[in-house]
């Protein structure tokens, strides 16, 4: 999605996000993928180093990171983006760099494979028959709501395939 990003002609403006809304998509991370540690967090999002917001067309917002010593992603780096009004996700990139991060994750059969990268949506067989996974629903509450943003992985694969929200929740499922 981001591969040819060139932030010289594809954007509208740029700006340094300030302290506090960094604060904010921190928390919104940590609320949203409750299994990411609060030190992972903090060498993703750094105090010192403050992430840049691109504006592309009209409703997508990309928050990049200038470079840094410890970081693994390279200068002006896709690390996350926000569609419309939607949560804030991880690019795909920015997941395989750090495999060890806890995002929401949902795994689809190896039959929808082939369709997922041909730019299909998930449909709701694809993570129920043999082979999709999703985390359990609890006494109370699924055990992902509507609207929840979700790291997708494929049967029998290392590595994620997609990056997507929820539209309906586990428990409709």
């Amino acid at each position: 999605m981001f591969k040819r990003f060139d932030p010289d002609n594809d954007i509208s403006t740029s700006t340094s996000v300030k302290a506090s809304v960094q604060r904010g998509i921190k928390n919104d991370l940590k609320e949203s993928h409750p299994l990411i540690l609060e030190e992972q967090l903090d060498i993703l999002l750094p105090k010192k180093n403050p992430l840049v917001q691109y504006k592309v067309g009209p409703h997508l917002m990309l928050y990049c990171r200038p470079p840094c010593e410890e970081s693994k992603v390279s200068d002006n780096e896709p690390l996350m983006f926000q569609s419309r009004d939607g949560p804030i996700l991880p690019a795909l990139r920015f997941v395989h760099f750090y495999p060890d991060l806890e995002f929401n994750r949902v795994t689809v059969d190896q039959g929808a494979i082939p369709f997922i990268l041909g730019g299909a949506n998930i449909m709701c067989p694809g993570l129920t028959n043999p082979g999709g996974k999703m985390p359990e629903d609890q006494d109370d509450a699924p055990g992902l709501e509507k609207g929840v943003g979700v790291v997708v992985y494929a049967e029998g694969k290392e590595h994620a395939l997609a990056v997507g929200v929820m539209k309906m929740s586990s428990a409709q499922m």
